[in-house]
């Protein structure tokens, strides 16, 4: 398919400012004044590169002191795009440079989805108080997409996989593949963001949409993971399977039985910056009006729900129309 598509609970979490964001409730405590501290970690750790978001100011930065709210009820499975609440970023000119191996980090970001319950996973900065996206620097020799699903179970303990989903791309579909073999879903970058690191340095970050992974698979994964843990590293990271070929979003949420939490792993950070990270899996637009602060990682959030949704009502109309 040449023209792909364009588009774009629950474990207790913390109240955000009383702004009127879509999921705010009437009496909530004012918070604190921010006492930012530390760079905005979604670089990595503390030794990491700069944020690739704005500074992190009493403007710009909500935060809460507040007490966690108690689990919202169940939620239906209901696949609805939403729309733009906060203002979308201006879209970067394309630019040229030369940078040597020396001059540039690359790194991964995920917005992880739970698809059963519309939530999606964020991070939350325990002493500074914001709220963020898992993200961070890729290893040497690891590629991106790989690195991506490592920092978003490292950052806030839930694994994790690439979705495959419909999106506008200028990548070039694959040659000498039968047609009907060349899905329209791709695990491509969502976006691709970019920022100075230090004076002559350049991070070069790509965002994915990710989903929590099935029952299935985390029990194959906690078992592994028990047989390699060592005194020294409890929760070694697995790589999960990719999402099968063929499988749809209704037969991947037939995997899980009605009502079932992600497990949410505990001690997976590895220094001691990343320790101070929270999460919770909060609802879609719920997740959008607390990034809202953030340069980008809203429209992430927003696009990558989107995404899902095309995808659903692609396949939808794929079986009314057989």
């Amino acid at each position: 398919m040449k023209r792909l598509l364009s588009l774009h609970s629950s474990r207790p979490h913390p109240q955000d400012e009383p702004d009127q964001a879509p999921h705010d409730t009437p009496n909530q405590v004012p918070p604190d004044p921010p006492q930012p501290s530390t760079p905005h970690p979604s670089l990595g750790s503390s030794n990491s590169p700069p944020s690739t978001s704005r500074t992190a100011t009493s403007e710009t930065m909500p935060t809460d002191n507040t007490a966690p709210s108690p689990p919202p009820s169940a939620r239906s499975t209901h696949f609805h795009r939403i729309p733009r609440s906060v203002p979308q970023p201006p879209a970067s000119l394309p630019i040229s440079g030369a940078f040597p191996s020396h001059r540039f980090v690359i790194g991964g970001g995920v917005a992880i989805f739970h698809l059963a319950s519309a939530r999606v996973v964020l991070c939350r900065h325990s002493a500074d108080k914001y709220w963020f996206l898992p993200k961070g620097r890729r290893d040497a020799g690891e590629a991106s997409n790989a690195g991506a699903e490592r920092e978003g179970f490292e950052e806030s303990g839930y694994r994790n996989r690439l979705l495959p989903v419909p999106l506008e791309t200028r990548q070039p579909l694959p040659h000498n593949v039968a047609a009907e073999a060349v899905s329209p879903f791709v695990t491509d970058p969502l976006v691709m963001e970019m920022a100075p690191v230090r004076d002559r340095s350049q991070y070069v970050l790509f965002w994915y949409v990710a989903e929590t992974v099935p029952p299935g698979v985390e029990a194959g994964l906690n078992q592994r993971m028990e047989e390699a843990a060592t005194r020294e590293n409890q929760t070694p990271y697995l790589a999960p399977e990719r999402w099968p070929e063929g499988l749809t979003l209704g037969e991947r949420l037939g995997m899980e039985e009605e009502g079932y939490e992600p497990v949410h792993h505990q001690n997976t950070a590895v220094d001691a910056e990343e320790a101070l990270y929270e999460s919770y899996l909060l609802p879609v637009e719920e997740a959008v009006w607390k990034l809202r602060w953030t340069l980008l990682q809203h429209e992430v959030v927003r696009r990558g729900w989107n995404a899902i949704c095309a995808r659903w009502e692609f396949e939808a109309q794929a079986v009314g129309g057989e």
